[in-house]
């Protein structure tokens, strides 16, 4: 299976990159893993309601019909890490191929693309920075992953 993160926004902050691309290393060991940031053409005089249309409509550009989307946002369903694994597991068990996971940006994303999810994840009922969430998904990702394989990462 492979991971693809699509994010909304600039390359990675300097203060976290080396964290972001240690847990993408780990997670490599698993699965093929990569990053895709997307950057929207944004103006001052943008309503937030447009800025997140044109932001959905890059972000849709970024999968395929055939990909399994998960898309991070703050409705979505919050999950522990086991269960993360579990849902993980159970996409591999289906044979999926590719799992794109969505990052949006500041004003959210389209109904539409909430729709076309597969999943709609929420990491917590905390709001936390846009580059800070990176490198939570890349360490959940990785630890679901040393859970699935039975390694001592995550302590139960």
């Amino acid at each position: 299976m492979k991971i693809t993160i699509v994010a909304i926004g600039k390359k990675h902050d300097a203060r976290l990159i080396s964290s972001i691309e240690e847990y993408t290393k780990r997670l490599r060991h698993y699965v093929k893993c990569e990053w895709k940031l997307v950057e929207a053409k944004i103006t001052s005089s943008m309503s937030e309601n447009q800025i997140r249309e044109i932001e959905s409509e890059i972000l849709t550009l970024s999968f395929s019909a055939e990909d399994t989307v998960i898309l991070l946002d703050e409705r979505g369903d919050e999950l522990d890490s086991p269960a993360l694994a579990n849902k993980l597991q159970d996409y591999m068990n289906k044979g999926t191929k590719n799992v794109v996971v969505i990052v949006g940006g500041a004003y959210g994303v389209s109904e539409e693309l909430i729709n076309r999810a597969d999943f709609v994840w929420s990491l917590s009922q905390l709001v936390f920075p846009h580059q800070l969430v990176r490198l939570i998904l890349a360490e959940q990702l990785y630890r679901a992953h040393t859970i699935l394989a039975g390694e001592k990462y995550h302590h139960q």
